[in-house]
């Protein structure tokens, strides 16, 4: 599936996430251990949503629009034209795309 996303005006990277409910456990000692094990990011909110599937037995997908490098570099919660909205949609219609029509996406 990660070809429906070549020609994207954002890039899209595939890998695991560390999903947190909680900003403080994100210790230096725990980044480090993330960052060794090929984590890509680190986010908070898809934690809800993994709570919900499992207690409901449902599918959930999630896209995390990655804009920070933990508050370290200026202006990192940026996330660019129209806050990122026409990007994001841009993704997620790339993923439907390609759930319904995986023939057309596959490589």
């Amino acid at each position: 599936m990660t070809n429906a996303f070549t020609g994207l005006a954002e890039p899209v990277l595939v890998g695991p996430s560390w999903t947190t409910d909680a900003p403080y456990r994100e210790t230096r000692t725990a980044i480090a251990d993330a960052e060794a094990q090929g984590i890509a990011c680190v986010e908070m909110e898809a934690a809800a949503l993994y709570a919900y599937a499992t207690a409901r037995s449902e599918n959930v997908v999630c896209f995390a629009h990655i804009t920070n490098t933990m508050a370290t570099a200026g202006d990192d919660f940026e996330k660019g034209h129209d806050n990122g909205v026409t990007a994001s949609l841009a993704v997620a219609h790339a993923a439907a795309v390609a759930l319904k029509y995986p023939e057309a996406t596959a490589g």
